[in-house]
């Protein structure tokens, strides 16, 4: 799963620099500086409580619903001012230089609105507006070279989508720490969207996830004893382990990342599955032993980039029996940045590729499959995401001693914007059935009447 879409920062856990001063009495202080300067440029009062690293108070102190923000210290606003929208808040925000207090999403949508209510679509100052904030960032003493990328921050080299850089890609992600994804994710170790078939209090995200991979199985017509199943991008292992233990598949999963493997090898020593289970450290172009009678895909294709996505989908279709089913779970996402933003480009999934998902379905035709469902599941999304978070808060110190402050910082920006993206409809996630034409053109094997626990 990779989420955020053009937000700012996210609440922080509490900082040991912290100082919260109880009135302006610095009138002129850095804060009171900053707002008179960006007023032209946000197009009345700041949207915010704004703290300054002095002390100093500005912004829209009147309005209860007004979010505190605070720069802690210069560094912050470099970043900004070099980098200026989501990526140089986002690294000031990693690196604690500065901090949103209370409920980020409360705090986001409070400053969209206000942005909408004004007309704003970014932040391009005139020439006039964008002088009188230098000559003031002059004054404040944070003019200045802009400070040097967060440890946490992706560096990738290489041709892109090569072998070896989407290697790097992937272990920059999901090798973090088995033991950091099963502190958030639930007992099946699912990091997809789930499909929540109830709203009870007691229905939790580890029942979403198996009626989830129950789903799946189902789609992808498994139930005869050893069939031969193929999960591309396995993951962590959910849905291979689930179709052998409960359908009696023959499986055979793919990854590039090694501590996944490490991971679920250990799964399938532990459940006594060997027999059942194969995992591969493998790139999805280079599988063998196929074809398969049937195939999925859950979260992966985002992965693959846009020009090589037609050879992913070759490797779907060669891979998969005349008349046998694939299903592709993948996010989708119009307009601006398909990679979903400069932060989740940065941080979280360097190199992904999004699209509308009519576009992807153009894709899977043109492979050579023909496309027989499409189940769109963007709000099933919201719900997972919100609980991984809720996990997440819960166990915030053990987070920050497996993986750091910064990376746990990283992580809770990524959860509330990933949150808010599929809420507010920026980006969605669909389930698309395929089959490959029988050996006599025609013939797809589908039921003529839809599931119903398809729906």
């Amino acid at each position: 799963m990779t989420l955020l879409d053009e937000t700012q920062p996210q609440t922080p856990a509490q900082h040991p620099q912290t100082t919260h001063p109880q009135t302006t009495r610095q009138v002129e202080g850095v804060a009171t500086k900053l707002a008179a300067a960006l007023r032209p440029v946000v197009g009345g009062d700041l949207p915010v409580r704004l703290t300054a690293w002095d002390g100093s108070v500005a912004g829209s102190l009147e309005d209860p619903d007004a979010p505190s923000v605070t720069l802690r210290t210069p560094d912050a606003l470099r970043r900004i001012l070099w980098r200026p929208g989501e990526l140089g808040a986002a690294q000031a925000y990693v690196t604690g230089e500065l901090d949103v207090e209370g409920d980020l999403d409360a705090a986001l949508t409070h400053v969209w609105q206000v942005s909408a209510a004004r007309g704003l679509t970014g932040i391009r100052p005139n020439p006039a507006a964008l002088a009188g904030l230098l000559r003031v960032v002059r004054e404040i003493g944070a003019l200045g070279a802009p400070p040097g990328a967060p440890d946490s921050q992706a560096v990738l080299r290489g041709r892109l989508h090569s072998h070896r850089r989407d290697r790097d890609a992937i272990h920059h992600h999901y090798d973090l720490s088995n033991d950091f994804y099963s502190l958030i994710l639930d007992p099946h170790m699912a990091y997809s969207c789930g499909y929540w078939r109830s709203e009870d209090p007691s229905y939790t995200v580890e029942d979403s996830q198996r009626d989830k991979l129950d789903l799946v199985c189902r789609k992808v017509g498994l139930g005869r004893e050893g069939m031969r199943f193929l999960d591309i991008g396995c993951g962590w292992g959910s849905l291979s382990l689930y179709a052998a233990e409960h359908f009696g598949a023959q499986v055979t999963g793919v990854t590039i990342a090694a501590e996944q493997k490490r991971f679920i090898d250990q799964r399938i020593r532990e459940r006594g599955l060997q027999d059942r289970v194969e995992i591969r450290l493998q790139d999805y172009r280079e599988i063998v032993g196929g074809p398969f009678d049937a195939v999925a895909s859950l979260e992966m294709g985002e992965h693959v980039g846009q020009k090589n996505y037609a050879t992913y989908v070759k490797a779907l279709r060669d891979n998969v029996v005349p008349g046998g089913r694939v299903l592709v779970q993948q996010m989708s996402r119009r307009g601006r940045f398909p990679g979903g933003g400069p932060f989740i480009e940065s941080f979280i999934a360097p190199d992904m590729h999004m699209r509308p998902v009519g576009e992807t379905v153009g894709f899977i035709e043109d492979g050579g499959l023909e496309v027989r469902d499409v189940h769109a599941m963007r709000e099933h999304y919201v719900r997972t995401v919100q609980a991984w978070h809720e996990t997440f808060e819960a166990n915030w110190n053990t987070a920050v001693s497996l993986v750091g402050e910064e990376v746990a910082r990283v992580w809770r920006l990524y959860l509330v914007g990933g949150a808010m993206a599929f809420r507010d409809g920026r980006m969605g996630v669909d389930q698309i059935l395929a089959v490959r034409p029988g050996a006599h053109g025609g013939e797809s094997g589908q039921p003529w009447v839809r599931p119903s626990e398809w729906s």
